[in-house]
C-alpha cells in the first residue's frame, strides 16, 4: 500500500525543489503530482489530474450505491410478472443496470465540482500556495517526511492520507 502525503508549498521555486527531491528519493513522477487555484501549473511540473481535482470518484461512488439501491427497489417490483428462473436474472440485471448508470450519471455531476476530500487545502490554495500530492510507498513514508522537513522549512505538511492502492 502506498500513503499519499499532501504539502503545501509558497512558490514555483519550491515546488521544482520539492521535485527534484522526491526524484532523489526515488519517488517515481507518476506518483508526484501539483495543483494550483490562482494560476497554472508550469508544464515542467506533474499537474494533478481530473481524478485529483474533481468530485468524480466520490460521485461514482455515491451514484453506484444510490443506483443499486433504487434497481433492487424497481427489481422486486417487474420480477412479480415472471416466472421463478428468469426472476433472479432479471433482478441481478436491472440491479447491476442501475448501478453502472447510477455511477455515470453521478459522476458526470461530480465532474464539475471540487473534489471534496480536498476542501481543507483550499484556502491556502487561493492565497497563491501550491499542494504537492505525493504517493509514497509504506515503508518510505518516514524517510520521505524527514527529508522534506530538513530540506524545505518553507514548506508546511498538511497531511497523510493511508490505503492508496499501489497500481496506477
Amino acid at each position: 500500500m502506498r500513503h499519499r502525503l499532501f504539502y503545501l508549498l509558497p512558490d514555483i521555486d519550491s515546488a521544482r525543489r520539492a521535485l527534484d527531491d522526491m526524484l532523489l528519493n526515488r519517488i517515481e513522477v507518476r506518483h508526484i503530482h501539483f495543483m494550483s487555484e490562482r494560476s497554472p501549473v508550469p508544464p515542467d511540473l506533474p499537474e494533478a489530474n481530473v481524478l485529483q481535482k474533481t468530485d468524480v470518484v466520490h460521485g461514482a461512488q455515491a451514484g453506484m450505491l444510490v443506483g443499486a439501491l433504487l434497481g433492487m427497489m424497481v427489481a422486486t417490483g417487474v420480477v412479480a410478472y415472471f416466472d421463478p428462473v428468469a426472476k433472479a436474472t432479471l433482478a441481478i440485471a436491472i440491479t447491476l443496470a442501475a448501478m453502472v448508470f447510477g455511477g455515470w450519471a453521478a459522476s458526470m455531476v461530480a465532474a464539475a465540482l471540487p473534489n471534496s476530500r480536498l476542501k481543507s487545502f483550499y484556502p491556502e490554495l487561493d492565497k497563491g500556495k501550491l499542494l504537492m500530492i505525493v504517493d509514497v510507498p509504506a515503508r518510505q513514508v518516514r524517510k520521505i517526511e524527514k527529508v522534506m522537513a530538513d530540506r524545505h522549512p518553507e514548506m508546511r505538511f498538511a497531511g497523510e492520507a493511508a490505503g492508496v492502492p499501489v497500481f496506477p
